[in-house]
């Protein structure tokens, strides 16, 4: 019996990745995204609904589309926004707002609709995407950072609200990842800063004992492993894919 995915946010990035590596393994690949031009780009045997995730309507409708199609056996509520690089006195309310909606209200609606199915299937894995700025918070990104620190919340509270029903939690926390979204993050934080790019690269790079960024396959995988068997007991984790962070900001 193959088993269905949802990944929100998966046309691009990190949580194309994921999409690709639960497609590789065999799953049935749902995907939301926000952004039209991209997920015309995605294969054609997926299958993919334009929807912003801070939307209740958008995704009531994504999951009812899903439960018509058999229920879901894994969630990745993948989709986040880097939102502002500013001091907290200069950051508008509606910035605040919009960041917390996408990385937060998307997280908390997507897990909304996706229980009822798995209560009733008596199983599923659910997977939130934080960062290690939910663990260790980060100047100059307030709003991400909370919204991201309130995800790991978000995830031990389902892990043993759901736990009695089969259903399992866990949240991944990538570091700085490669990719365009990073580079728009050092973009404006060099600019915050007075640094170069590549002054705020290898600040990043220099507070991991690794000495690098990850890559979305990275987190990707973390992904397939939780969702699998083989993690038949792991819930309530919050697992780090960073290159072990030992200093979160080594730039100031």
């Amino acid at each position: 019996m193959t088993c269905r995915v949802l990944v929100t946010a998966g046309a691009s990035g990190v949580g194309r990745a994921m999409a690709e590596a639960f497609d590789a393994t065999g799953y049935e690949v749902w995907i939301t995204d926000i952004d039209r031009a991209a997920l015309d780009g995605v294969p054609g045997h997926w299958t993919a609904h334009h929807a912003d995730v801070a939307d209740e309507g958008d995704m009531r409708a994504v999951f009812a589309a899903i439960s018509d199609a058999g229920g879901l056996d894994s969630l990745c509520a993948n989709a986040g926004i880097a939102g502002p690089t500013s001091a907290i006195e200069d950051i508008d309310l509606k910035d605040w707002r919009g960041c917390v909606a996408v990385n937060l209200d998307g997280a908390f609606l997507a897990a909304k609709y996706a229980a009822p199915m798995m209560k009733s299937a008596g199983a599923g894995s659910i997977i939130l995407t934080s960062s290690t700025a939910g663990q260790y918070g980060y100047p100059f990104r307030a709003p991400y950072a909370a919204a991201k620190w309130a995800v790991i919340g978000l995830m031990k509270t389902l892990a043993m609200e759901l736990g009695p029903h089969g259903i399992r939690a866990n949240a991944i926390c990538p570091g700085a990842v490669e990719g365009p979204r990073m580079e728009g993050v050092l973009a404006r934080e060099a600019a915050t800063k007075g640094m170069s790019r590549d002054e705020v690269y290898q600040g990043y790079a220099s507070g991991t004992s690794m000495g690098r960024f990850v890559e979305a396959q990275d987190i990707a995988n973390m992904a397939v492993f939780l969702a699998s068997g083989a993690a038949r007991l792991v819930s309530g984790q919050v697992i780090a894919v960073d290159g072990h962070t030992v200093n979160p900001d080594p730039k100031l």
